[in-house]
């Protein structure tokens, strides 16, 4: 790796916990990203020639915070500081003792939580809390971001200022939380990660099947909460989720960029370093308790990266998890997901009985007309399939689900 690399990895590592320092200290998103940027700046044009600092997110954090009072001085002098900014006392000499306590680790830990709370607001919806996130945490620039999500950028920058100042008041409470509040708080960023690596993992809307960006910018979120909660099982759960998912990411899509079903992936280019370590989470997870709802996706994924071949599938075990998952985390999408389970391991009668029982919430869900309709395809019913995908169609497929669900309907008429 060059030396250029080693310090745009150790900026991109540091950010969450800096920016998360700086927005406790300044109460303001806004200055705290400006910090880390001037800051970034200066570790660009000094770190090449003096090294990188032992401790270069305190580094960082006292350069970004000098160069926000400085800044702050220069406004008031000047006489056009932000009326919000004014209060603000700017002359403390010493600053270095105040913010270096923001860095004990507890103090971090919660601070850094509190800024990813702030990102999963409950007032945004998903996909502006993704944006949000990348934005702020990740240090994606607006461009990157609406590429990501197919949009123009003034649109997209205008999505994420909305959402910095809806989320704004999450950045103001700073109080210290309780246990309770922080495994709140954890859950619902959990769940933004969640989002945002299923966002990734299949675009919605498009001629891009998958975002690779934004399945990896969710494994580096689920990474960062795992070094804050180490001892988490359903962090480790989730991040072992994104690792098995994330490992087929090149046999997905075939060089016309078509999507390449799961049972026809060619299983050699599979990352095994992902899968291998995603065991290893799974694994260390399942023995700390009663598992969780990320715990035994992650569990259905590894049935599937353990296969040799899509023959090979113990589609009875995958069956037996959805239908744990079932218990714990109630929901039609599951129903859809162990019917899968089912008409592999039992039978596509079986799999269409369980299926009726999710049809009223689905019924403008595309997964749920493609899985009916493979299902009556298979059961030589083709008229009824055929009519089962072209109201897939119906239902807004992205540019490579529509191609493919054509293709199946191709076979019906066969």
């Amino acid at each position: 790796m060059s030396e250029a690399s080693v310090i745009a990895a150790h900026l991109t590592g540091a950010r969450p916990r800096v920016v998360a320092a700086l927005t406790h200290y300044f109460r303001d998103i806004d200055l705290a990203q400006d910090g880390f940027q001037e800051a970034s700046a200066k570790a660009l044009k000094h770190w090449p020639s003096n090294g990188i600092p032992i401790n270069a997110v305190a580094w960082l954090t006292v350069a970004a915070r000098n160069s926000v009072l400085d800044e702050l001085r220069r406004s008031r002098r000047q006489g056009d500081l932000l009326q919000k900014y004014a209060p603000f006392d700017t002359s403390i000499e010493n600053p270095e003792d105040d913010i270096l306590k923001l860095l004990d680790e507890n103090v971090l830990r919660d601070d850094i939580l509190r800024l990813l709370f702030m990102c999963s607001h409950p007032e945004l919806a998903p996909t502006d809390q993704i944006a949000l996130a990348l934005k702020v945490i990740g240090g994606l620039s607006v461009a990157q971001i609406a590429r990501a999500f197919l949009l123009h950028a003034k649109t997209m920058e205008q999505r994420i200022t909305r959402a910095k100042k809806k989320a704004a008041a999450a950045a103001t409470e700073l109080d210290v939380p309780t246990a309770i509040e922080r495994s709140k708080r954890l859950n619902s960023v959990c769940t933004m990660v969640y989002l945002m690596f299923n966002e990734g993992y299949s675009m919605h809307s498009g001629s891009m099947p998958i975002s690779v960006q934004l399945c990896e910018e969710a494994i580096r979120l689920a990474r960062l909460l795992l070094s804050l909660f180490p001892s988490q099982p359903e962090i480790m759960g989730l991040l072992a989720l994104f690792l098995f998912q994330h490992s087929r990411q090149e046999a997905r899509t075939n060089e016309a960029g078509d999507l390449v079903p799961l049972d026809q992936q060619d299983r050699a280019v599979w990352n095994m370093r992902h899968i291998n370590e995603a065991h290893v989470l799974l694994e260390k997870a399942l023995r700390i308790g009663a598992a969780g709802s990320y715990q035994i996706q992650a569990a259905i994924a590894g049935v599937h990266c353990m296969a040799k071949s899509a023959d090979e599938t113990d589609w009875n075990e995958i069956a037996q998890h959805y239908e744990a998952l079932s218990r714990i985390m109630p929901s039609p999408v599951i129903t859809l997901n162990r019917a899968v389970a089912v008409s592999k391991a039992q039978s596509p009668e079986k799999a269409l009985a369980l299926l009726s029982e999710a049809e009223n919430d689905l019924s403008s869900y595309l997964y749920f007309h493609v899985a009916k309709a493979d299902f009556l395809q298979q059961l030589g019913r083709l008229n009824e399939a055929k009519k089962s995908y072209q109201t897939a169609l119906a239902c807004g497929p992205n540019d490579a689900e529509h191609k493919l669900i054509l293709g199946k309907i191709e076979k019906t008429s066969n």
